[in-house]
């Protein structure tokens, strides 16, 4: 019992220290809490994708990605493109004050959400990075049998971090019902996405000489 649960908090405290540092997905979910849009799908989905990633990963899909580069690149410059475009989408929101809201008007559909995250996290390589590649590493220096159990743990972070994240926005709406703090956000928002897909594209161009 006492060697599951070392094996579960492994899983629990690399994938935490992991998923914590600001990024395309947590700013999606942060945004979306405040506004108060499909939390409960988005969080079952960026957990449930961050859960067969760490899978994958701990079953060896992480050598398969390293003897495959050329799928590492077009990840890249597809994930690039489009945080880009979201990056750029937010600072209009930013040069067009009346465009921001929390109301109604600027709801989205579920489809359109699940699929932005989707693209949040299967266009962005810093997202196998971290769930297949170094989460599959750690999980695969396990014994077998205590595998499942790291994966497990890892999975727990991921969804207990992306709930806490999309329910506990809601404590930050009265300092969001003022249209300067979604200005702020949103210039935040359009800095970290620009400054991913730079590093992204910089990334594909080093892997391609």
């Amino acid at each position: 019992m006492t060697v599951q649960l070392s094996a579960f908090f492994s899983g629990f405290a690399l994938s935490a220290a992991l998923i914590m540092a600001i990024g395309a997905q947590n700013l999606f979910v942060l945004r979306q809490g405040l506004r108060g849009e499909h939390v409960g799908p988005l969080v079952l989905f960026f957990g449930s994708s961050d859960a067969v990633l760490i899978a994958a990963g701990v079953g060896g899909m992480g050598a398969f990605l390293s003897a495959v580069p050329q799928l590492e690149i077009a990840l890249a410059l597809g994930g690039a493109a489009f945080l880009t475009w979201y990056g750029v989408a937010a600072f209009r929101r930013v040069a067009a004050p009346s465009a921001i809201t929390t109301g109604a008007a600027g709801t989205i559909s579920l489809g359109r959400a699940l699929t932005t995250g989707a693209a949040f996290t299967f266009l962005n390589p810093h997202v196998y990075l971290d769930t297949v590649l170094l989460m599959g590493t750690a999980g695969s220096a396990q014994p077998e049998g205590l595998r499942p159990v790291f994966v497990l743990g890892a999975a727990s972070a991921s969804f207990l971090w992306f709930a806490g994240l999309g329910y506990g926005a809601r404590l930050l709406q009265p300092v969001f019902a003022r249209p300067a703090a979604w200005r702020v956000l949103d210039a935040l928002v359009g800095i970290v996405m620009l400054s991913l897909a730079a590093s992204l594209v910089l990334g594909a161009v080093s892997a391609m000489r």
